[in-house]
């Protein structure tokens, strides 16, 4: 029986990557609708400088991908988490191998 729950336990990483798949590209969706708004707040501009926007110093470009990085970062650990989590309590077992994450 053991064995048994072993092996199952070895193939949830598989079983969870078209789930990840999902959540990896909600998250990214939900990261970009964040940072445009953020973006409008911040700068009271729609559109946030692009690093080939030629009319735009380097200071408000860094700005920029900065804080857009930091939302990403957040965003998509938040909807991993959250994942993961319901993946546990949906199945008993964590969605990938005990020895760390997706790094």
């Amino acid at each position: 029986m053991a064995k048994k729950s072993k092996k199952a336990k070895n193939k949830m990483p598989l079983a969870y990557k078209p789930v990840g798949f999902v959540l990896g590209w909600t998250s990214g969706t939900l990261a970009g609708m964040a940072f445009q708004k953020t973006w409008k707040v911040i700068r009271h501009e729609d559109n946030a400088p692009d690093a080939l926007d030629r009319d735009r110093r380097w200071g408000e470009i860094l700005l920029a991908a900065a804080i857009q990085g930091a939302i990403f970062a957040v965003v998509r650990s938040a909807v991993d988490r959250a994942g993961a989590k319901a993946i546990e309590r949906s199945t008993g077992s964590w969605p990938v191998p005990d020895d760390g994450g997706r790094d």
